[in-house]
């Protein structure tokens, strides 16, 4: 941990009347652009580079911050009340939060996201503060042979993912292992899978598949199924009061997750998305009742929504200690910081303390700033599931398509929005479940180019991987987490019989 005195620099910039007013609007503009599909904190926080030209470059490094935290914060509102993720982070929060939503418990599940949100990035944040010097060391010690061992790991969760029928679950990520392989290959140029199309040399983005599978894939159930009961109605949304019980519930997954989140944030490439995936499963692995999850369980909410906070906390120990970005928006804020003159790295802390330490206090605010502005409005936001089922249709695609197309500009990718949006309604269909697909494309690029550069590095010998202390007690623990589920299923079934 730095000096007291550099420590006391960062939150006299946090506490100021400006920073406080820039952190204010930095997490104001991220929970709003957090909860519309297809905008994100990297969008954001590009378009607010130039706005800051010429600025304090503590003060609007503080602002771009709140912007990310906030996304991340507010992007599970979408996910819960209308199974459309805002942000890739927030995909697992709609696996029980939408459940709950649907159950008539839309209060108690954003209470749910606010509170574990909350949580997550403030116990984040006093790990981020004590260790951020220490922590960046370890983020470089993981070469290609453990980032393959650590995505194997990760891979070894479709298992847990899988509802009923591991085989299906099984055929769904190898389906999204091809999808994940569509452009051109980063290593040779190659052209892969594109079938002479040349808008799918880029690959295809996350969010085109994480909206078809899920957003759209909903609006074709809620077509076909359009004369049963609707939604919930206004008197049933549900109390944002929690139980003891509740409070309970989510102590558990809230301490573990903080913990675990922010040490998978640390990871360049691993970032929220990874984190709330290996939160929601984790959690589900460990629990009692682990089918309840996907059914509306506080626990399979509470889980992945202070996971991905946390690692969002977590991922700027890599850019401030060691000037290298951990994921796409930290990638966009080191390019922030250049723009404003300020190097990040080794020397960052030393030369400038009140950037620094500034960022890091200003969460601390932030945090607070969005449990104070995301509780009050919970049952107004949450009147969106009032809405007719014609209009909340409407709706669902246009915030789809609005998204989408304002990634690229590209009506192809609309297509391709549709495509995946049947895809995910025949998968739902045939009991087939999205999240191993999401997973397996997530972890699919990494997990490739981290096995190409750890067989280039050894010259074709596979060796490596077990040579590697860090990558061989990692592919120990995959070939045991993939196997215990499967054990666990195969001796519930003997007793049944």
């Amino acid at each position: 941990m730095g000096s007291l005195e550099e420590i006391l620099t960062g939150f006299q910039v946090a506490i100021s009347l400006e920073g406080i007013m820039f952190v204010l609007l930095g997490v104001f503009v991220g929970t709003f652009i957090g909860m519309l599909p297809g905008l994100g904190p990297i969008t954001a926080i590009a378009i607010m580079i130039p706005i800051t030209y010429g600025m304090d470059p503590a003060l609007a490094l503080v602002m771009m911050a709140g912007v990310y935290y906030g996304a991340v914060f507010g992007g599970s509102t979408s996910s819960i009340l209308l199974n459309a993720p805002g942000i890739s982070g927030t995909v697992a929060s709609s696996f029980d939060g939408y459940p709950m939503a649907q159950n008539g418990q839309a209060g108690k599940a954003l209470a749910i996201a606010a509170i574990s949100s909350f949580i997550g990035g403030t116990i984040s944040v006093v790990l981020l503060m004590a260790f951020a010097p220490m922590l960046s060391s370890v983020a470089v010690s993981f070469g290609p042979p453990a980032y393959f061992a650590l995505m194997l790991l990760g891979l070894t969760a479709i298992a847990s993912l899988s509802e009923g029928s591991t085989l299906k679950a099984l055929i769904s990520a190898v389906v999204g292992f091809m999808v994940a392989t569509i452009g051109i290959d980063p290593q040779t140029g190659t052209a892969r899978f594109d079938f002479g199309v040349p808008r799918l040399l880029d690959g295809i983005d996350f969010l085109v598949i994480a909206l078809g599978l899920f957003a759209i894939s909903e609006v074709g159930y809620l077509v076909i199924n359009r004369f049963k009961a609707s939604f919930a109605s206004a008197k049933e949304l549900g109390s944002l009061k929690l139980s003891k019980q509740d409070l309970k519930d989510i102590s558990g997954p809230a301490g573990r997750q903080s913990i675990l989140g922010f040490i998978l944030g640390i990871l360049p490439g691993a970032g929220a998305t990874i984190a709330s995936f290996i939160g929601y499963i984790s959690e589900k692995r460990i629990s009692k009742n682990p089918e309840k999850f996907g059914k509306g369980y506080i626990k399979g909410l509470a889980g992945p929504e202070t996971a991905n906070n946390a690692a969002t906390s977590g991922s700027f120990v890599p850019l401030l200690s060691l000037g290298i970005p951990g994921s796409g928006t930290t990638a966009v804020m080191l390019g922030a910081f250049l723009v404003l003159g300020i190097q990040p790295g080794p020397m960052l802390m030393g030369d400038h303390p009140d950037v620094f330490w500034g960022v890091i206090a200003s969460m601390y605010i932030g945090n607070i700033f969005l449990l104070v502005l995301n509780l009050p409005l919970i049952p107004y936001i949450a009147r969106v599931l009032t809405t007719p089922r014609p209009l909340l249709i409407s709706l669902v695609m246009m915030f789809s398509l609005i998204g989408v197309y304002s990634i690229s500009f590209s009506t192809f990718d609309l297509y391709l929005l549709l495509g995946f949006g049947v895809l995910g309604f025949l998968m739902r269909m045939f009991a087939f479940p999205a999240p191993p697909f999401i997973l397996a494309f997530i972890l699919g690029g990494m997990m490739e180019q981290s096995f190409r550069q750890a067989m280039t590095s050894s010259q074709g010998n596979l060796s490596v991987f077990f040579t590697n202390n860090i990558s061989l007690a990692l592919i120990i623990l995959s070939v045991l987490s993939f196997a215990f589920p499967i054990i666990q299923s195969m001796r519930q079934k003997k007793k049944q019989a």
